[in-house]
């Protein structure tokens, strides 16, 4: 069991999304960086898609009223168990009353990532709503009461006896193994979409070339950039169709929005390409105030580059079950 004592800070339960509910209206919500939830359960022996917290703003604290294995993956934000450090990427053990602390994250490094998440024994025990346990903010259900939490909630954690997990132990950030970053500035691989051939050229060339900042009015809902307008060769009137996060609108402002996850199931704004999934993580770690660069690719090359992300975590589930066995042997 664990009590929030943070107020104000956006958190909220999220597991790997809510799918196939798109064809009822509902969006699919999940943890904008589906690797570091992954990750963060396979430390605890958790299944992949078990509820974790998602932690966008800072400083974040909770105390632990029962004893539970837990694990901070995501961005590193210099959690304190008490007065101890606590290592990133990492299971350890909690006593009824220590205080866990997240600090503002770390930017120092190769990775700049701006959520952390925090994973429990067993997941957090939230009723599932259409098959999921993720918060899903605009119809106010899933999660906590279908909102953010604050200061005073408890969750509980499904198996939260530290004696009963293996810990100790931890992974690599995916980050550090699957560069992807262009003069330090964030990059996505981009498929062109339906509309894209219906603007100009010199706008292809800024949308390929130009780094575009995440404004503020940025959340999960959506990334709405700011760089070079768009311009079409001539107006373009679409009907309300579906879309799914990734998807890169371009409203009559010419700057683009690309659907996060929160996002509505269908709009009407032209598509001019769509992040590929294997990239989806690292589009959700990047920073509010930060910029990112579309780099172009193919079918092909998405399909390989989500087989690699398979392979990670195939890679690290293989050793996070071995290093457990051999504890277990000992």
């Amino acid at each position: 069991m664990i009590e929030v004592l943070s107020a104000g800070a956006l958190a909220t339960v999220q597991d790997l999304g809510r799918t196939g509910a798109l064809r009822w209206g509902v969006g699919s919500s999940g943890a904008m960086d589906p690797l570091a939830l992954a990750a963060g359960n396979l430390l605890l022996g958790n299944e992949e898609g078990a509820a974790g917290v998602e932690v966008p703003v800072f400083p974040f604290q909770i105390r632990f009223t029962a004893d539970c294995a837990f694990a901070v993956t995501g961005a590193d934000c210099m959690a304190r168990l008490d007065d101890a450090p606590m290592l990133p990427w990492w299971s350890h053990e909690a006593k009824a009353g220590h205080v866990l602390q997240l600090g503002v994250p770390r930017q120092d490094g190769p990775w700049r990532a701006s959520r952390a998440y925090l994973c429990l024994a067993g997941g957090i025990d939230v009723p599932k709503v259409l098959g999921s346990r993720s918060t899903q903010l605009r119809g106010a259900f899933g999660g906590l009461d279908g909102r953010p939490l604050r200061r005073g909630d408890t969750l509980r954690a499904m198996a939260p006896g530290a004696g009963q997990r293996i810990t100790g132990f931890g992974l690599r950030p995916p980050a550090l193994d699957l560069p992807l970053q262009a003069d330090g500035v964030t990059a996505v691989r981009v498929l062109p979409a339906a509309e894209y051939g219906n603007y100009t050229e010199a706008s292809h060339a800024a949308f390929w070339s130009e780094g575009w900042k995440i404004t503020a009015q940025s959340d999960r809902y959506g990334y709405r950039l700011a760089g070079t307008p768009l311009e079409p060769i001539a107006h373009i009137e679409t009907r309300s169709h579906g879309i799914v996060p990734g998807v890169i609108q371009v409203p009559a402002s010419g700057q683009p929005i690309i659907q996060m996850c929160d996002a509505q199931p269908s709009g009407g704004y032209p598509k001019i390409g769509t992040v590929i999934e294997a990239d989806l993580w690292r589009l959700g770690q990047a920073p509010i105030g930060s910029s990112i660069r579309f780099v172009e690719t193919t079918w092909d090359d998405a399909i390989t580059a989500l087989d690699q992300t398979q392979e990670w975590l195939h890679e690290a589930r293989r050793l996070v079950d071995l290093y457990r066995d051999q504890r277990a042997r000992s």
